[in-house]
């Protein structure tokens, strides 16, 4: 399971964050979770991705880098549970691995959560790209 959303998200979409994913837990099995570590999206689905796994142990939870952090202070990672680097990242060039890390989590995710509201930006471009690759979207920003 994949997640990207715009970086102004509001914190009023946890409450429909977090029916979403203790469904998608209950009822469809989902138990891995990939999220990014940009923006207010990505806090929140982290925040309630914490919460869940107190409720629902076995659910894991990695938190996909971007970039490799530089000084030994990056490395300490606040409230993640777990970080990735993906392969290959460290050859790209800096304009272009957020994009290729939000490619590497969607290949690996059936399930994709978003908050999209805007037509233009990154966020609707990958929204698009993960209908094109026929995964099942659920849009929060529809539930509101």
């Amino acid at each position: 399971m994949y997640f990207f959303g715009h970086r102004s998200t509001p914190t009023a979409t946890e409450p429909i964050l977090y029916s979403v994913l203790e469904d998608l837990i209950r009822h469809k099995n989902v138990d891995l979770f990939y999220v990014g570590n940009q923006g207010n999206f990505d806090l929140l689905v982290r925040k309630t991705l914490k919460k869940l796994k107190k409720k629902y142990p076995h659910i894991k939870f990695f938190v996909v880098l971007a970039y490799m952090p530089q000084k030994k202070d990056d490395f300490n990672c606040g409230d993640f549970y777990d970080t990735l680097y993906p392969e290959n990242l460290e050859k790209t060039p800096p304009q272009y691995a957020i994009v290729n890390r939000n490619l590497w989590m969607l290949n690996r995710s059936d399930y994709v959560v978003t908050y999209v509201r805007y037509v233009v930006g990154s966020a609707m471009k990958f929204k698009e790209l993960a209908e094109k690759k026929n995964k099942t979207v659920i849009n929060i920003a529809d539930m509101m």
